[in-house]
């Protein structure tokens, strides 16, 4: 199990769509991955819900902690850290 230390860099926090955006990465690139995010005294495990990743409240500026295993860890954990810690911007421009 791979774990990095994320901090959320979205001037909006982690919302629907950068949810989703996180969501489909993990969907389409790590399918067979576990993947859980612990914030605030609260993990919750990413498994396909935008509800399960939105309830966590990641605001801008706040600390999380992401957990992956599953094949190819490496490539996981960045991937998917680099998607929290990304500053989105919608609608894009």
């Amino acid at each position: 199990m791979k774990e990095r230390l994320v901090t959320i860099r979205n001037k909006a926090g982690i919302h629907c769509r950068p949810s989703s955006e996180i969501l489909n990465a993990i969907k389409q690139h790590f399918p067979f991955h576990h993947v859980e995010v612990s914030a605030g005294g609260e993990t919750v495990e990413i498994d396909g819900s935008i509800l399960s990743l939105i309830s966590l409240g990641l605001a801008c500026g706040t600390s999380a902690v992401l957990r992956i295993e599953g094949p190819d860890e490496d490539a996981a954990i960045s991937q998917i850290g680099d998607l929290f810690e990304k500053e989105f911007d919608f609608p894009p421009r």
